[in-house]
């Protein structure tokens, strides 16, 4: 049987829409403002005229596209590392009757509230000899104690009866979490997986940190060089002709959508995930 609605409650439902359809458009809008902007012809602030040459020069530099290969060689690294190294310990954390298991969990807590700041972990950083090498921008945050602790959970929720089933058929620990735990985890795992991939194809501070070579920036410390620094190339003049109708703003506007288009295209595929893995996970502390 359908309910009439009160006068105050359709009034307050469309200040709801209002508010929603405003705030939308305050997300949307800036990313559309970049898109139009990255094709103009225009170095005003207003758009206008329709150009690829802005795409053309970026994908014939030798720079940019060296950048991008950085940035998915150490985000597809990166990531399977992360979710190995997190998935083998929140496994072994999920059991109640682990040795120290408390000690353990207050320690991965206590990373999430004090951290030992820049300068200790640049120190560390060097003197474990990653200064100039890619792996300064995976090992230092290889497992995120946050995330951790949801992957702990999801696995805690798996039915205790799976595990010791196996357990009587004779599978070890390996297989089990090979073979059930982790299959039954891909919400958690795409979840997580995807927020691993987004910090590490995003960092750029590490980046400037501990990389001295140019030739090994990721994408992002070349966006910054671009758009911070308000350069009009990306250092590559011989991939300009004398013809080409770049200006400044177009050029930078075109990196900055080439550097996000990559985690545009892959959210798709696993935003399903995200709310059942995340939700689930935080079930059990």
């Amino acid at each position: 049987m359908l309910q009439h609605k009160t006068f105050s409650e359709k009034v307050f439902d469309s200040m709801n829409y209002i508010l929603l359809t405003i705030f939308s458009l305050l997300c949307i809008l800036p990313f559309v403002y970049v898109v139009i902007a990255s094709f103009s012809t225009s170095n005003s602030v207003i758009p206008s005229g329709f150009t690829l040459d802005a795409y053309k020069y970026i994908f014939t530099t030798n720079t940019f596209v060296r950048s991008l290969g950085v940035s998915f060689y150490i985000t597809i690294l990166g990531t399977t590392l992360s979710i190995i190294a997190t998935a083998l310990m929140a496994y072994a954390l999920s059991f109640r009757d682990l040795p120290g298991r408390k000690w353990i969990t207050l320690g991965v807590i206590f990373t999430m509230l004090f951290q030992g700041g820049m300068i200790p972990t640049y120190i560390v950083v060097r003197n474990l000899g990653l200064i100039d090498t890619y792996w300064s921008l995976i090992l230092p945050g290889l497992v995120s104690a946050f995330y951790l602790i949801i992957m702990r959970g999801f696995f805690q929720n798996i039915p205790g009866e799976l595990i010791e089933s196996a357990k009587i058929d004779g599978a070890n620990d390996v297989k089990i979490l090979l073979r059930i735990v982790l299959p039954l985890s891909l919400p958690v795992i795409a979840a997580i997986s995807m927020f691993y991939a987004v910090g590490i194809w995003n960092q750029y501070f590490n980046a400037v940190m501990y990389l001295n070579s140019p030739e090994k920036w990721p994408v992002q410390v070349v966006l910054r060089q671009v758009v911070i620094l308000a350069t009009g190339s990306i250092g590559d003049e011989s991939a300009m002709d004398a013809d080409s109708n770049i200006v400044g703003q177009g050029l930078k506007m075109a990196v900055v959508v080439v550097s996000m288009l990559p985690i545009l295209i892959v959210y798709p595929f696993i935003q399903k995930h995200f709310a059942k893995g995340m939700l689930l996970g935080s079930v059990k502390g």
